[in-house]
């Protein structure tokens, strides 16, 4: 396949939205709220817009990565700087075509080449850790609330970027979607009927 991985403009923006709707639909809980999530991403100040990409084929856009600057808090209650990314949304139809790997290969070196310390990213390991993550606890990083699981994960931007960067990682406020905004969001799109899937029931 022939991807070009380009800078999302303002004239993406629509079709980027659908695309992450149809990417997480039903995946994590019946619908999703990713999309809004993306809508409102480019507005915050934690929005990184060199690191927002899409991967294009033919003219149709079948990939995002977006990126926004989050924080580790240690015990003193000094603040760190640190990147995260997501959404990242691949079309259904495109998954497991190396789509979403070029984006994530392709913005991480560029991450380093800015000058970030690291990215910090909720995921699943068995896709992530083909890229150098690890679980955060190595770094003694834990969520906001004090929690660790294999699905929290870091990557160093460069050797020792962490090292005695202990604490608590804060996202920005943005990625708490509000139903109700959801709700009002959702009705731009057709419908779509939501389900809910075995893994949600367990």
């Amino acid at each position: 396949m022939n991807i070009e991985i380009r800078h999302e403009s303002k004239k993406d923006y629509e079709e980027v939205e659908n695309l992450t709707r149809e990417a997480f639909w039903d995946i994590y809980q019946p619908g999703c709220d990713e999309h809004l999530l993306a809508h409102k991403l480019r507005e915050v100040p934690a929005f990184i817009p060199e690191l927002d990409f899409v991967a294009e084929l033919d003219g149709k856009i079948v990939g995002n990565i977006m990126y926004s600057k989050a924080k580790i808090v240690d015990e003193k209650g000094v603040e760190h700087e640190v990147i995260t990314f997501g959404p990242l949304s691949v079309l259904p139809s495109y998954q497991k075509s190396g789509i979403g790997s070029r984006l994530v290969n392709f913005t991480i070196e560029l991450a380093k080449k800015m000058g970030f310390r690291a990215i910090v990213i909720f995921g699943n390991p068995d896709y992530y850790h083909r890229f150098g993550f690890a679980n955060a606890d190595k770094f003694h990083i834990t969520t906001s609330d004090g929690a660790n699981f294999e699905a929290f994960m870091a990557l160093e931007l460069y050797k020792g970027a962490l090292q005695g960067i202990g604490g608590k990682f804060h996202e920005d406020p943005v990625f708490q979607i509000d139903k109700e905004e959801l709700e009002s969001f959702e009705r731009k799109f057709p419908n779509k009927e939501k389900h809910i899937t075995d893994t949600q029931l367990r």
